[in-house]
């Protein structure tokens, strides 16, 4: 009792699927192994062992050579191939290095070949958009700056990362604050274009507590 659902991936049998934890650590399953069809599953601890009191934040499947944004909400984060998150250790590997009280952000997809921006939004209402190409592919760490949070602020959690994704040109990207939503065009988003590291732009009057940021077409 007491279960619900917290996320699902799309992949293929033959494929593994990667686990993230709420302190930085990826483990490994291959999908050939999990119940098929409809059913309870299974618990994930009985293939993996977790720090006790981690929680699972995060679950990726793909190719070796598909590439997904890693964060913490402290706003920091990495590129990194799915090749490099895998890891035959029941205890799995260190991956996300967190900043104080940070938490782990559920990993964004990279797709396609065009020119990607990644967009990040905190708490507070600012939003920064700015190219992928300017953060750092890793195989492990705390990665770079992506949004500037104060240290002080981040630590004491009054500040931090609450939407993350990456869009390309000529996507609409949806900022859900609360219970309602605004669609924002690739023209919207020249206003919040900036360097990466920096504070941002503050988004609209009423879409300020960002709960969520999605792309929903083109």
């Amino acid at each position: 009792s007491g279960d619900g659902f917290r996320f699902a991936a799309r992949g293929k049998s033959n494929l593994p699927t990667v686990v993230l934890d709420s302190t930085g650590r990826a483990y490994t399953i291959p999908n050939h192994q999990l119940p098929s069809a409809r059913g309870q599953g299974e618990p994930l601890t009985g293939r993996i062992n977790p720090p006790s009191g981690a929680t699972f934040e995060g679950l990726l499947t793909g190719q070796e050579s598909d590439r997904f944004l890693l964060a913490s909400d402290a706003g920091y984060g990495f590129v990194v191939q799915f090749s490099q998150l895998q890891t035959k250790n029941k205890a799995g590997k260190a991956l996300l290095s967190l900043p104080k009280n940070a938490q782990v952000l559920p990993p964004a997809a990279i797709s396609g070949v065009a020119e990607l921006w990644v967009v990040v939004a905190t708490n507070e209402g600012r939003m920064l958009v700015f190219p992928l190409s300017e953060v750092p592919e890793l195989a492990r760490g705390k990665g770079n700056k992506l949004i500037g949070i104060p240290s002080a602020r981040a630590a004491a959690r009054e500040e931090f990362v609450a939407g993350l994704c990456v869009v390309s040109e000529g996507d609409i990207l949806q900022v859900t604050s609360g219970g309602h939503y605004r669609n924002f065009k690739w023209t919207d988003l020249e206003h919040f274009k900036g360097e990466r590291g920096r504070r941002g732009s503050k988004l609209p009057k009423g879409y300020q507590r960002v709960t969520q940021l999605s792309v929903v077409g083109d």
